[in-house]
């Protein structure tokens, strides 16, 4: 089905599946498993709960003060919604946290911007590009049995729908900036500029680490903690053929991300050129 972006069929097509495939759940209701005491101590060591339940709730306020800025009735309503599970999001950490006795308090969010709207859009370039390491992550983590299956049956709800806000958010904001007369060269430098935003947030926490940083975001950087023997190639193989499973889903008229598989499939190609370079040159050289 080929739907023009920013037209009245595409508004309709990315609001309507995004509203019908909200599921309702309550976090302190899902079936949460009992941990033997080595599953516990893994999970609380994960140095980056507090981050996580930081950023979910900020997500939650993000969408809530922009929504009600949204003209279009439709968009609203499927906004309204997403605000609702980025809340629900922080309630299934909030519920883990006490369950399991983690170490992550509730900190004040900071307030936002007066832009509401360069907030909401800050967020959603960032949300896809936590989302698309973290499926990386996921997978590894899920691989090397770092919990009981059970557990990450519970997280795969949480991913899922992160999933679908990518999605909905690629959609909106390609119906916005169509709706706004902006072609397509202009809408990738704007893509690209906010990625870029993203990048170095994400940067900054790669540099520090561990520590403990301001909650401001979050991003699952530490993928190596999960896996001994981890390699940068199998971690970006991962993400790749991750994202492209759980988009796989989707319907085909949606839009989906494409600058960071576009950039995962480079730097693996590369990657296999390099391999295959090296295996056959002169062993006097590879030396």
């Amino acid at each position: 089905m080929n739907i023009e972006p920013g037209s009245e069929a595409h508004k309709e097509l990315f609001c309507r599946q995004f509203i019908e495939t909200h599921e309702r759940f309550e976090p302190e209701m899902l079936p949460w498993p009992a941990l033997d005491e080595a599953a516990l101590a893994r999970l609380r060591g994960v140095p980056f709960w507090q981050e996580v339940f930081h950023t979910e709730r900020r997500a939650g306020a993000i969408v809530a003060a922009f929504m009600p800025l949204i003209d279009d009735p439709l968009v609203r309503e499927a906004m309204a919604i997403q605000g609702m599970e980025e809340a629900r999001h922080a309630r299934l950490i909030r519920v883990m946290i006490d369950r399991y006795g983690l170490d992550a308090s509730e900190q004040p969010l900071e307030a936002l911007p007066e832009d509401r709207e360069k907030a909401f859009i800050d967020f959603g370039f960032g949300e896809c590009l936590d989302a698309f390491l973290g499926f990386g992550a996921f997978k590894t983590a899920r691989q090397s049995e770092f919990l009981p299956e059970s557990m990450f049956q519970i997280f795969d709800v949480l991913m899922h729908e992160e999933t679908r806000h990518i999605v909905f958010f690629i959609n909106y904001m390609a119906w916005r900036e169509k709706a706004r007369g902006h072609g397509a060269m202009a809408r990738a430098l704007k893509s690209g500029w906010f990625y870029g935003r993203a990048a170095r947030r994400l940067l900054g926490m790669v540099q520090r680490g561990q520590d403990a940083n301001d909650g401001r975001d979050f991003a699952v950087t530490q993928a190596n903690m999960f896996l001994d023997g981890f390699s940068f190639r199998s971690f970006v193989e991962d993400c790749y053929h991750e994202n492209a499973r759980r988009m796989s889903v989707f319907d085909p008229g949606l839009m989906q991300p494409r600058l960071l598989p576009a950039i995962a499939d480079m730097a693996l190609r590369g990657l296999r050129l390099w391999d295959r370079g090296r295996r056959q040159a002169p062993e006097g050289r590879a030396a």
